[in-house]
């Protein structure tokens, strides 16, 4: 049978449900294709994969979309990887260097920069890594995943996107979801989700395979991320969603 290919990203907070899908037998049934959100993104546009653990904020631009599986990567509350870092308070920003990994990130930092913090600093897409090393005096960054775990430790100021959203709403938020754009055999999402499920079940053994120094990845996969796609996360998802709708201008 042709297999189905699935774009995975190799983030920190991927590892507890790649974990589980790597151990479960349904592995044998997919291609994965691994690669950052945005490029997974692109590649679900296009056709190339057919499954992907993308950033939500591309849902709107598809011609047909479905969730799968019962599990994302979430936060209620406070999500640790996902900040805008400066040196200076964020009443005093006058430019934000924008992420270019991941496009909900991106978009979710517009909407609270335009509505909880009331601000319009100047947006500027970064396009490489080398973007976090001008975040000095009144220029912020927007920093996700390993990267921003690491840039906790530099910045003197941190405001965290999951928290800010909570505190603005009132809900929790979904980073990013199994999206397909076609549907899938039923048998295999089935397949597919108790994998997922799984992996969470080993969360102590995934600390252990990735050493990791900079954070305590007990402390971040079971209070910071919030895993499972619940009524809700998706009530935070689709007014995330609506809100995209609305023009953000920088």
């Amino acid at each position: 049978m042709k297999k189905i290919k699935v774009g995975i990203v190799n983030y920190l907070n991927t590892r507890p449900l790649l974990y589980g899908i790597e151990h479960s037998p349904v592995i044998s049934a997919i291609e994965p294709v691994p690669d950052y959100p945005a490029n997974i993104a692109r590649m679900l546009l296009e056709g190339t994969i057919d499954m992907g653990l993308v950033p939500v904020a591309v849902i709107p631009r598809m011609p047909e979309y479905h969730l799968n599986t019962n599990y994302c990567i979430g936060a209620v509350g406070a999500v640790s990887s996902v900040c805008i870092f400066s040196e200076v308070p964020i009443t005093e920003v006058k430019e934000v260097l924008l992420d270019y990994q991941s496009r909900t990130s991106v978009a979710l930092a517009k909407v609270l920069l335009r509505d909880y913090w009331k601000i319009q600093p100047v947006l500027t897409d970064a396009v490489n890594e080398d973007y976090r090393s001008r975040i000095r005096g009144t220029t912020a960054g927007l920093v996700i995943g390993n990267r921003a775990l690491e840039q906790r430790a530099i910045s003197p100021y941190i405001y965290d996107l999951g928290e800010a959203w909570t505190a603005h709403t009132g809900l929790p938020f979904v980073f990013a979801a199994w999206v397909s754009n076609k549907p899938l055999p039923a048998d295999f999402v089935a397949e597919f989700d108790a994998a997922n499920k799984e992996g969470l079940l080993h969360i102590d053994t995934v600390v252990a395979e990735n050493p990791y120094p900079v954070f305590d990845l007990h402390e971040y996969y079971t209070k910071y991320i919030s895993y499972e796609l619940d009524a809700p996360k998706r009530k935070g998802l689709e007014l995330f969603l609506s809100l995209l709708r609305q023009p953000v201008t920088s």
